[in-house]
């Protein structure tokens, strides 16, 4: 008996993150596009824990949209290899 088998993505090595499908980087973009815009917005800046490059590609992209929702640069910087900050240039933090 053969069985068709659908929807089936390929397992990344043992040691790799699993990937995010289109949507769920979508809702993952939404969450931290509202939860670090509203502490960015109340205290200038945030911090989030980036482990792998893919967490440090999203929070440069998140940063990158709340510039533009908000017509003023937000800037990223690697505080250590676990942790990235988001912050408004000229806040202190």
């Amino acid at each position: 008996m053969t069985r068709e088998l659908y929807n089936l993505r390929p397992l990344p090595a043992a040691d790799a993150p699993t990937p995010l499908t289109d949507e769920e980087e979508r809702r993952v973009q939404a969450v931290l596009f509202n939860e670090l815009g509203n502490a960015i917005a109340d205290q200038g800046w945030a911090r989030f824990p980036a482990y792998t490059p893919e967490d440090r590609r999203r929070l440069v992209a998140v940063a990158h949209r709340l510039s533009a929702h908000w017509g003023r640069p937000v800037s990223v910087e690697a505080e250590d290899p676990t942790r990235m900050r988001l912050f408004l240039p000229g806040c202190a933090g």
